[in-house]
């Protein structure tokens, strides 16, 4: 088996796309969700965000990569005007709608992209109808990254509203059976097989499948 090796001075001699390709999929599948959020004056916006990430369970932190103000950011003015946002994991019966979400619109990309808002009761976000799995989040904390001005917005999760057949007894969801998708890369989709969940690590005892 061959294998290709690129060092850090190879990456600025590629050509533009096969390094933003390539750079974007090697840290392998991520997470990827339509993000709900809606502005002052009560226009809605949806878009698709591949950089979110776990940060705590207690209390319940998710953080948000958005790329550096170098342009208009709806996603990221409209959680800054009003301080809410929602994820909503993806399903393969809309990805195409979902990646779409990523042109630029003057209008509601709910709208452009014939998906469903609803709202709830505690902040002025809107859901995905179509999502299994949603969250509400009231925006905690923002950092911009001083190595590349990538900005970091800190979300509490205030509310979920996941599908009940999805949470087991322990508390895991079956994000399988909830449909969500995943992505690598910019563009590429993929439903998951589970391999298994794995017991609890300790050095005297043998790993079990469960």
């Amino acid at each position: 088996m061959n294998y290709k090796k690129y060092r850090s001075a190879d990456f600025e001699g590629m050509e533009k796309q096969f390094r933003t390709n390539f750079i974007n999929s090697l840290s392998g599948f991520k997470s990827v969700n339509l993000v709900g959020t809606i502005n002052q004056e009560g226009l809605t916006n949806l878009a698709i965000f591949s950089q979110i990430f776990h940060i705590g369970a207690s209390p319940a932190l998710m953080g948000l990569l958005v790329r550096p103000d170098t342009a208009r950011r709806h996603t990221l003015e409209n959680i800054e005007a009003t301080g809410f946002f929602t994820l909503n994991h993806i399903r393969e019966a809309f990805y195409k709608q979902a990646h779409q979400t990523s042109a630029r619109y003057d209008v509601s990309e709910f709208d452009a992209c014939q998906l469903t808002p609803i709202f709830g009761e505690l902040h002025p976000a809107p859901y995905l109808a179509e999502a299994h799995i949603r969250i509400g989040l009231e925006m905690v904390e923002k950092q911009v990254l001083a190595i590349n001005g990538t900005i970091l917005i800190i979300g509490k999760v205030i509310e979920t509203i996941v599908r009940e057949d999805c949470i087991c007894e322990d508390g895991y969801l079956d994000i399988e059976k909830a449909g969500s998708v995943t992505c690598s890369s910019l563009d590429a989709y993929h439903t998951t097989q589970r391999l298994g969940r794995l017991s609890y690590a300790k050095p005297t005892k043998e790993v079990e499948v469960f």
